[in-house]
């Protein structure tokens, strides 16, 4: 079972393969790891006590420069865990930075789940993926359907109050698109990436 993996300097958490979205371009799709992982598939999601095992016996950490709950899963399908794991993660490594890369749907995944607690994170990314909510629903496949696309654009509203938080969006979109996704961020008063697919 692959919990942590690396990325360059980056450490990457692996702790769920849920998801409310089947998005058409998401790497799953393509490979099975990433990485130096060569299998992010999960049998079974790791308990807590497995995490911040797997997290004491490594020896790597010197070299890690970011720690990134990003796994072939939606982190925030998780989301009280992630919190944990971000205390426990800081108080062991307080001078690591932590990271959410998340689809911003945790209000409707988890509708109980208090917002503020992400101020523990000092980033999160949050892929807006579409300029409108039709494209974000045809491409992303969200299993709450049309109104998914609103709740990001919530999410990424209140949480920009807790913590950093930056718009990333594929660059295969069509230019005419990546315009538009720019001036959304640029409303919001947040930074955009066009990244590729890795």
């Amino acid at each position: 079972m692959t919990i942590f993996y690396r990325l360059g300097q980056k450490l990457y958490v692996n702790i769920t393969n849920a998801c409310p979205c089947a998005c058409d371009f998401c790497i799953r799709n393509v490979t099975d790891g990433v990485g130096d992982a060569s299998n992010l598939w999960l049998q079974r999601e790791p308990t807590i006590p497995e995490i911040k095992d797997a997290f004491i016996s490594r020896r790597d950490l010197a070299s890690v420069d970011e720690i990134v709950f990003c796994g072939y899963g939606e982190p925030m399908e998780r989301a009280n865990d992630v919190i944990l794991l971000c205390k426990f993660f800081k108080a062991n490594s307080p001078t690591l930075p932590v990271r959410i890369n998340t689809n911003g749907l945790v209000s409707l995944i988890h509708p109980d789940f208090q917002l503020k607690e992400i101020a523990i994170v000092d980033s999160i990314s949050v892929s807006l993926n579409a300029d409108t909510a039709e494209e974000y629903v045809r491409i992303v496949n969200p299993r709450f359907g049309i109104k998914a696309y609103a709740a990001m654009l919530d999410f990424v509203a209140w949480a920009k109050d807790y913590t950093n938080v930056t718009l990333t969006i594929l660059e295969t979109l069509a230019p005419e698109r990546i315009e538009n996704c720019r001036k959304i961020a640029a409303n919001l008063g947040l930074p955009l990436v066009v990244r590729g697919i890795m």
